[in-house]
C-alpha cells in the first residue's frame, strides 16, 4: 500500500494537489485494478474521488471519512471536485465510490467544533426531509452531538439514510437531487469570500437561515419555521449572521455557481419544514432583503 499525505481541508482541493497525485499514481503504475482510498475529512474524499474519477479514466475508489461532515456529505454522495480561484467545487465529477465506510469511533478525540461544524450537513437533513433530526437535536442538543450516544448515531444514520435515498434516485443531479444544495449557493459564496478558512458547516449555517428567509419571501415558510432554522443552528454554536456589505461581492460569486442555469440563479427554499423545492431567476430585490435579514 502506498500512502500520499495531503493538505487539511480545502487546502487539498486544488488542481496542484490533484497534479500531485496523479503524478505518484503514473510514478507506481496504478492501474485499473488498483484503487484509491480516501482516509480523512469531506475536503480529503472530495479530492481521492475526483483523482479517482480523472485517472484512467476511472479507477475504484473507496472513502473511509473521519469527520462528521464526510460520514453525512462528501463521502456519501459520489459527487468529486476541486476548487478554483473563481468559485467552490467549479472543476468536477460524478463518481461513486466502491464502498463508504463509517466508524463513529472514528470521532473520538475529535475537536468539538469540528463535531459542530459538519453537524450542519445533519440539521441540513432534517430540514430538507428527516425532519425526525431536528427533534432529536431540539430534546438533547448535547447527547445529539456527542457521537457516543445512541440519539448521535440515530441522526447521522437517518442523514445518511436521507442523503443515499435522494441520490440513488438522480445520481448526477438532474431534479430530486438538487435539495442536497439547501444552505449552500450563498454558503458556497460565503466560503469563497472567507478564502476556505472557514469550515463549510459554519458557511452552509449562514446559508440555510438565508433559504429559509428566502423560503418566508417566496413560498410558505412561516415565521415559526425561520426562527428554527436560527434556534437550531444556535443550540449548534454555528454562525446565523453575515456582515451587510458582503451583499455584491457574495451575489457575483452565486451568479458563477454551478448551480445556476444560465444567467438564472437557482435556490433551494421550502414550503414547510421537510418540503424543499426549487426557485429560478428570483428577482435580485427579494434576495437582498432576504440577505438583509441575516446580515450584521
Amino acid at each position: 500500500m502506498l500512502l500520499a499525505e495531503i493538505p487539511d481541508a480545502e487546502a487539498a482541493k486544488r488542481v496542484e494537489v490533484a497534479a500531485f497525485c496523479w503524478q505518484i499514481l503514473g510514478q507506481t503504475d496504478f492501474t485499473r485494478s488498483d484503487a484509491i482510498i480516501g482516509l480523512g475529512g469531506g475536503a480529503t474524499t472530495d479530492l481521492a474521488g475526483f483523482v479517482a474519477a480523472t485517472w484512467l479514466r476511472g479507477v475504484d475508489v473507496i472513502h473511509i471519512p473521519t469527520t462528521v461532515l464526510g460520514m453525512v456529505d462528501a463521502a456519501v454522495g459520489g459527487k468529486t471536485g476541486i476548487n478554483t480561484a473563481e468559485g467552490k467545487n467549479l472543476v468536477g465529477a460524478f463518481w461513486a465510490p466502491r464502498a463508504v465506510l463509517c466508524d463513529l469511533d472514528l470521532l473520538e478525540g475529535l475537536a468539538r467544533n469540528e463535531i459542530l461544524a459538519g453537524y450542519a450537513e445533519v440539521v441540513k437533513a432534517g430540514f430538507i426531509g428527516a425532519t425526525e433530526i431536528l427533534d432529536i437535536v431540539e430534546a438533547d442538543v448535547d447527547a445529539a452531538t456527542d457521537p457516543a450516544t445512541p440519539q448521535f448515531r440515530r441522526a447521522i444514520e437517518l442523514a445518511i439514510g436521507l442523503k443515499a435515498r435522494v441520490v440513488g434516485e438522480d445520481f448526477t443531479e438532474q431534479g430530486l437531487r438538487e435539495i442536497l444544495n439547501y444552505g449552500h449557493t450563498l454558503g458556497h459564496a460565503i466560503e469563497h469570500a472567507e478564502r476556505y478558512q472557514w469550515r463549510h458547516g459554519a458557511a452552509v449555517g449562514i446559508g440555510m437561515v438565508f433559504a429559509a428567509e428566502l423560503s418566508r419571501l417566496t413560498r410558505n415558510l412561516g415565521e415559526e419555521g425561520v426562527a428554527r432554522h436560527r434556534r437550531i443552528l444556535e443550540s449548534l454554536t454555528l454562525p446565523t449572521t453575515y456582515p451587510a456589505g458582503r451583499w455584491p461581492m457574495l451575489l457575483a460569486t452565486m451568479k458563477r455557481d454551478k448551480k445556476a442555469r444560465g444567467a438564472l440563479l437557482r435556490f433551494i427554499v421550502l414550503d414547510d419544514i421537510g418540503r424543499p423545492t426549487t426557485i429560478s431567476g428570483p428577482d435580485e430585490s427579494l434576495l437582498y432583503s432576504a440577505y438583509q435579514e441575516l446580515a450584521d
